[in-house]
């Protein structure tokens, strides 16, 4: 609690409580909406307004501008001046020593914010510092102007400069400066590039003006001035891209640089690969659907395909068509694949996403339990259809889900959906259909490896303001009327993701996405015992882990491997385990099988600690990501404090680009068993068996929470003593110490001993690992 906001929402609720429309804030000592709200109504009744409202429009704003600008010595009405001096307290500012006098003191806390919001301060002394109509519609709002946690410095200074060359023209009105991209600064951006290329009347929609002022203005190198820098505000806002160089810089210059990240971003969303930016990279930058008319290779309808349309289809091409395995009773849309379809579809060349709504327009449509049901039911109809296993379903959440009702009903929603599939044994992947940020959190917070989004709708806030999210495998951009002949139906175009799911090219295959793993898994184990018996499944791990976990790095800790083994499987004609990655069968993500097997193999060295205890073995798995994405952490450190809410935000997700991501996770609990039940004398083939196919893999998480740690408490004092101690074996304690320092040195480009840090703030930073692990074992049902 502030005690200077408990001040302005007992003096406003005192002053204005019986003003007709006034509506009272909470008296708690805490900034929020409500506060503004009811300094908003004050100010309209010291305007004349009645009844006041929650809301900072055009009358006010007019009311406002008729007292002109407020600054030192202002004294037409005390209590407008207690309005900004109480506004500037609840956004962190000191705004008086004493309320009432608009003096030295509020003057320069005026000229803080104004020079935080990236204005000039307004001149100097007492001369500066004066509250504008449009400072004082930003002042009453709960826009930050100082970096929030998570926030971006580059993104700060983006904000600033916008506000900086725009705030005086008509229609620009002051936005936030706390290092976030938000749907505000999406439009600000808008607006900004509507100014400069003189597109008449700038609303910060991307309507046919700007779209033809953008394809005037394309940009590759040497191109420079405000357009080419506002190209790369729109880059940063877009980061990260996978694969691309961080920080493309906020310049007014198109470099080779410039052109690199480009062709990255190109690359990630699935553009022609240019480094240039035409109207369709542009596009693709500024708005969720992008360019609507660019090429795409997917679709969705909630027609049936006949033979003569899925033929259409194919030579209008298009290779995937989604289609929707049941409606609710009490449609009439006909939605619902039908006997046969699935056949026209696969012998016209197409392949087919199973697409799962019942109603899923409304708030009330989403909750765990729907989601459990319809998880049931999803399994159920894609059963009868004969989708195989390892195919996705993207459950659709077709509304503009505003963040807390992500928050509240969405990802209990699809917590639900995981635990029914998983109940009936993870036949199915959960997908996700919705807008950028339903799909970015679905995919962070319940554990959705598979985004299809609902680009088409680029008016949704939670398409305004977000980038692609990383999984993406399918974005919808464009709905229009498909003409067969005489035959006419509704369409919407869809690109597709290479390398991403792209749906079923067939039913009712009997083979799992795992079998093919398994086959050549018993076909280097065979070699292995025909090799050395006694050492058959440590010598399958070695050659499962090889080449990749076998440089310096790996021989400092662990053996070598085998060479004349080696030469055994080479001679076979064997590939090497990375050309057998293989889709988990419970999360759908790829499994990099050198790495789990390299995990499996360090347990199998070195064994496992318990509870507290740490072993050499640990550093191959979840010990040593620990450490890499603590290095991350530090690294981050300065835009990102707050430890717990780094871990949540980030670790194990498929969403989110770290060292420490849900497959690396998933990898290091699988190797985890495997390597433990090896050591113990078991088979590895078996192992894996049972792990993959035998149902293994709907446990995991419970399994290694259970034998590994024991307890929450448990987990958390396990990782303090991963970042901070070492095994007991003095030889395993210097090799796990050097290994620890330069897995951070390569990850924060700096040694920042975890020892050094607060115990508060390390403990909360692996209570994020904890309660991480938690999630996942509550998606299990454990």
């Amino acid at each position: 609690m502030d005690e200077k906001v408990l001040e302005a929402q007992q003096w406003v609720n005192t002053t204005y409580g019986g003003i007709a429309g006034y509506q009272k804030c909470d008296e708690d000592g805490r900034t929020g909406w409500g506060t503004m709200w009811s300094l908003t109504m004050g100010l309209q009744h010291e305007l004349g307004i009645s009844p006041v409202v929650a809301n900072f429009g055009p009358g006010t704003l007019a009311g406002v501008r008729d007292l002109g600008d407020i600054g030192f010595g202002w004294d037409a009405n005390p209590n407008i001046v207690r309005i900004i001096q109480h506004a500037l307290f609840c956004k962190g500012y000191w705004g008086a020593n004493s309320y009432g006098g608009y003096g030295t003191v509020t003057t320069e806390a005026v000229k803080e914010m104004r020079v935080n919001m990236g204005l000039p301060e307004g001149g100097t002394g007492t001369s500066g510092g004066q509250v504008t109509p449009k400072i004082f519609k930003a002042l009453l709002t709960m826009d930050a102007y100082i970096i929030l946690g998570g926030g971006r410095q580059e993104v700060r200074e983006i904000q600033r400069w916008l506000n900086g060359r725009y705030w005086t023209r008509s229609n620009y009105f002051i936005g936030p400066c706390d290092g976030h991209f938000s749907r505000d600064v999406q439009q600000a951006l808008m607006k900004a590039l509507q100014y400069e290329m003189n597109v008449p009347g700038p609303n910060g929609n991307f309507g046919p003006g700007t779209e033809a002022g953008l394809k005037r203005n394309p940009q590759s190198v040497g191109s420079s001035g405000p357009i080419t820098q506002l190209f790369h505000a729109a880059c940063i806002f877009n980061e990260p891209v996978p694969g691309a160089p961080a920080g493309v810089g906020f310049r007014d210059d198109y470099t080779s640089a410039t052109a690199t990240f480009v062709r990255k971003f190109q690359e990630f969303s699935a553009l022609p690969v240019t480094g240039e930016g035409d109207f369709t990279t542009w596009a693709q930058l500024l708005v969720s659907t992008g360019d609507p008319d660019r090429p795409a290779n997917s679709c969705d309808t909630r027609f049936t395909i006949t033979a003569s349309r899925a033929q259409a289809l194919y030579e209008a091409g298009y290779r995937a068509v989604g289609r929707y395995l049941a409606e609710p009773p009490s449609s009439d849309l006909d939605k619902e694949i039908k006997d046969g379809e699935l056949r026209n579809i696969f012998d016209a060349g197409l392949r087919c996403f199973p697409i799962w709504q019942y109603n899923a327009r409304d708030l009330e449509d989403f909750n765990y339990s729907s989601g459990y049901q319809h998880g049931l039911q999803a399994h159920d109809r894609g059963e009868h259809y004969g989708f195989n296993w390892g195919t996705v379903i993207y459950f659709a959440v077709d509304y503009d889900a505003t963040d807390p009702e992500i928050t509240s009903n969405i990802i209990p929603y699809f917590q639900g959906v995981q635990g029914a599939l998983n109940s009936q044994g993870s036949r199915f992947i959960p997908g996700v259909y919705g807008s950028r940020n339903v799909c970015a959190r679905a995919s962070s917070e319940a554990y959705v490896s598979h985004s299809f989004v609902s680009g088409m709708s680029w008016g949704f806030s939670g398409n305004l303001g977000f980038p692609l999210p990383l999984n993406w495998a399918f974005n919808q951009i464009k709905e229009f009327e498909f003409h067969n002949g005489d035959d006419v139906f509704d369409l919407d175009r869809v690109v597709h993701r290479p390398g991403a799911d792209f749906g079923a090219d067939s039913i009712n295959r009997e083979t799992t996405p795992v079998d093919d793993f398994l086959a050549y898994l018993e076909q280097v184990h065979e070699l292995a015992r025909s090799y050395d018996s006694s050492r058959a499944s440590k010598l399958t791990l070695e050659w499962m882990r090889y080449p990749k976990y076998n440089d310096w790095k790996w021989r400092a800790n662990f053996e070598l491997v085998d060479e004349g083994f080696v030469a055994k499987c080479r001679d076979a004609g064997l590939r090497t385990s990375k050309h057998h990655n293989y889709q988990d069968p419970s999360a759908g993500l790829t499994i990099h099988v050198d790495h789990l097997c390299a995990t499996a193999n360090a347990y199998l060295l070195e064994g496992a600690g318990k509870g507290a205890e740490i072993e050499l073995g640990d550093l191959g798995g979840w010990c040593g990501d620990l450490i890499t994405f603590y290095g991350e952490w530090v690294r981050d450190e300065d835009e990102n404090k707050d430890g717990h809410k780094y871990a949540m935000d980030r670790l194990a997700k498929s969403n989110v680009r770290t060292t420490f991501m849900l497959s690396d996770l998933i990898e290091d609990v699988d190797g985890y068993h495997i390597g433990t039940a090896v050591k113990a004398g078991a088979n590895v083939v078996t192992e894996f068996r049972n792990l993959l196919s035998g149902g293994g893999h709907q446990s995991r998480f419970g399994r290694f929470f259970s034998e590994r740690y024991g307890s929450t408490t448990e987990v958390v004092n396990g990782a303090v003593e991963c970042l901070t101690g070492v095994p007991a074996a003095p030889d395993d304690a210097v090799k796990y110490a050097a290994s620890r320092e330069g897995l951070i040195i390569k990850q924060s480009g700096e040694l920042i001993d975890p020892a050094s840090i607060t115990s508060s703030d390390l403990r909360d930073f692996c209570q994020g690992y904890a309660d991480t692990l938690n999630s996942l074992r509550g998606l299990e049902g454990q």
